[in-house]
């Protein structure tokens, strides 16, 4: 199956951020992607206000995404945000494209390193795997990827690859800790990790302030988007700047490494 990274930029303007997924899912198509993977916080950059965004998966904004997947032929993960409770928003991924429909809402909130998700978002609860193409993906996002129990919770639910979206917080060591960590939790699952952040506004003269409600808090992204191989390989690794990255993932080497690494069977000894 070939898959597409979309390492974008998001900004305060989800109709902007439409046209974002607009023109790099075309992309996408253009070079044979069947799945275009787009960052955590898709919908809206974090550093403003997400409440006033927030929209069920039915509503206009998914919808836009959902008529681009049809339009194009093409399945579309892609970070937005949907109403949770107690005046909060989920940090949802949605998943859609031809004979696929899901979502996933973050179960691990970002309350570290000085930002707290929890204030604004409503935890999720439950892994979600789904299957496209004859293949079974797992999602995750960002800070999910700390948290190992998620990736092979996916991998015992069938999946061979694992898509993590992520708008990874800058910071001293913190490019390291991303790069240890995909390949970490491919390791861990014995599943391909697709992990797709948001490229860093840095790198084409963005952030400070006036661009963020909150300029030099928020995790806007540092890019170095990855595709990992079971055995924790990579495939592809991207810069910060953002960028379209596509590869090819034969589901076969999934089965091959499992016998070489049986760490999902040894596992289920406790």
């Amino acid at each position: 199956m070939r898959i597409a990274v979309a390492q974008i930029i998001s900004s305060a303007d989800p109709a902007a951020n439409l046209d974002l997924v607009r023109d790099y899912t075309g992309r996408a198509k253009a070079a044979g992607a069947g799945l275009v993977v787009f960052p955590e916080a898709t919908m809206r950059a974090f550093g403003n206000s997400l409440r006033g965004i927030a929209e069920p998966l039915d509503g206009p904004w998914a919808t836009a995404v959902r008529d681009i997947a049809r339009e194009h032929g093409i399945a579309v993960v892609a970070g937005m945000f949907t109403p949770g409770k107690d005046g909060r928003v989920r940090n949802t991924l949605l998943v859609t494209g031809p004979g696929v429909e899901a979502s996933y809402d973050k179960v691990h909130l970002f309350d570290a390193f000085g930002f707290t998700e929890s204030e604004t978002v409503d935890a999720g609860d439950a892994p979600v795997t789904f299957e496209y193409n004859g293949t079974v993906f797992g999602l995750a996002t960002c800070y999910d990827v700390r948290f190992p129990g998620l990736f092979t919770a996916n991998a015992n639910a069938g999946a061979q690859v694992t898509i993590l979206c992520a708008s990874w917080g800058a910071g001293p060591g913190k490019s390291e800790q991303w790069d240890l960590l995909v390949r970490a939790r491919a390791l861990d699952s014995t599943t391909f990790v697709v992990a797709c952040g948001q490229a860093d506004p840095a790198s084409v003269g963005a952030g400070g302030a006036g661009t963020f409600d909150t300029p030099g808090t928020a995790p806007t992204g540092i890019g170095h988007s990855a595709v990992i191989t079971p055995l924790g390989a990579p495939l592809v690794t991207l810069g910060a700047e953002p960028e379209l990255a596509v590869v090819d993932l034969d589901p076969a080497e999934v089965a091959q490494a499992r016998r070489k690494l049986p760490v999902l069977a040894n596992a289920r000894r406790f």
